[in-house]
């Protein structure tokens, strides 16, 4: 996706969702108008200075010259083609200087000669400079040895395909699976939030030998809390994003894949379940939230029975704070769902920026839920 804005405190605006693309691995390209250099910091209107404005936050930055025809069209469009091809998740930003007068020269001409020097590339929709990166996924040689083992199965942010095979992936393999609101993997032990808590389900899980998380982003603060305590011979966890994504800091294996084809490449065993006393923990939770939640209309009911007000093969915005907490301890969603929300900085500005815009890409009825700060604050 890209952003295009004015210069001034319009760039500014873009903070949060550069953020949210850092964390979330989303791709995001900003472009930002910018004023030349004589005009910074000498009181010139919107005028800002705007070159690094975002930090560290951005994966890349592109600080372009103003325009002119001393600089060769290929070295520019080489120069944007490359950063655009290296961009695998996060945030690029551009930021263009430019001079007035902005249109109506007499130069349009030498433009031309210039832009003609790029040949009939426009007409194409070939890239400028094709970046290749490696798609080969490592398998895990021991592999065979680790998933005859008792292990958990965390699941965090990932796709609705994704959150189907790894709950057929988990099944097979007879291990338990904790799945979060927005992993879309049908949630086979939901309210793990409320669960956890029951000494027989500390006490089954205390047994497993290895804990495999696909995707970040986890949402239960109990959850969080087992998977910060939990004490398996290895920890593994497996994304597509580069980086350190265990704020538990567990010794064990950081496997940077897309998550289906890592499950391809190591393919599952059938085995029996070895942590059968969970099912009745969860049974004995599900029985009572549907009898405290039964009574008037309020958050925690609502969340409780989103699942029947989703409409079928739809989708689902969750906004922050309250509002994804609930629908992850009190409900059950099904399986390969495809559901949404910004969890990367977990911020309560642009939700229903957001969900317009998931709506918008998808074309899809969409159900969305914030809390009324969230509302407020995107007003305008």
């Amino acid at each position: 996706m890209a952003i295009i804005v004015t210069s001034g405190t319009a760039t500014a605006n873009l903070y949060p969702a550069i953020i949210e693309a850092e964390l979330t691995g989303e791709r995001l390209v900003v472009l930002t108008a910018d004023r030349p250099p004589e005009l910074i910091d000498c009181g010139a209107n919107q005028a800002i200075r705007q070159q690094g404005m975002y930090a560290s936050h951005p994966t890349q930055v592109l600080n372009l010259s103003r325009p002119t025809p001393d600089l060769p069209a290929r070295c520019l469009v080489s120069a944007i083609d490359g950063a655009v091809g290296e961009l695998t998740h996060g945030a690029l930003h551009i930021n263009c200087p430019f001079a007035e007068p902005l249109y109506g020269t007499d130069d349009d001409d030498l433009y031309q000669d210039w832009l003609a020097t790029l040949g009939g590339w426009w007409q194409t929709r070939a890239s400028w400079l094709r970046v290749a990166h490696p798609t080969a996924v490592a398998v895990e040689p021991d592999w065979p040895l680790w998933r005859k083992k008792r292990c958990v199965v965390l699941v965090g942010r990932v796709t609705a395909q994704e959150g189907a095979q790894l709950t057929a992936w988990a099944e097979t393999l007879g291990w338990p699976l904790i799945g979060d609101a927005l992993s879309q993997t049908g949630q086979p032990l939901p309210y793990a939030d409320l669960w956890l808590a029951h000494p027989t389900a500390a006490q089954q899980l205390q047994a497993a030998e290895v804990v495999l998380q696909f995707g970040g982003s986890l949402t239960g603060k109990r959850v969080l809390h087992w998977q910060e305590h939990c004490c398996p011979q290895e920890f593994w966890l497996i994304d597509p994003m580069s980086g350190l994504l265990d704020p538990a800091h567990h010794r064990g294996r950081r496997l940077v894949a897309p998550v289906s084809d890592w499950l391809n490449a190591h393919p599952a065993q059938e085995q029996a379940p070895w942590a059968r006393g969970l099912s009745a923990c969860v049974e004995a939770v599900r029985d009572y939230v549907a009898a405290r939640l039964a009574g008037p209309f309020g958050e925690a009911p609502l969340a409780h029975r989103v699942a029947a007000l989703l409409p079928p093969n739809r989708q689902l915005f969750a906004g922050n704070s309250l509002v994804i907490r609930l629908i992850d301890a009190l409900a059950q969603l099904p399986s390969a769902y495809n559901v949404y929300g910004n969890r990367g900085a977990s911020g309560i500005d642009g939700l229903i920026a957001t969900m317009a815009g998931v709506q918008r890409a998808n074309g899809l009825p969409t159900l969305g839920i914030v809390g009324d700060l969230s509302a407020l604050y995107d007003m305008n």
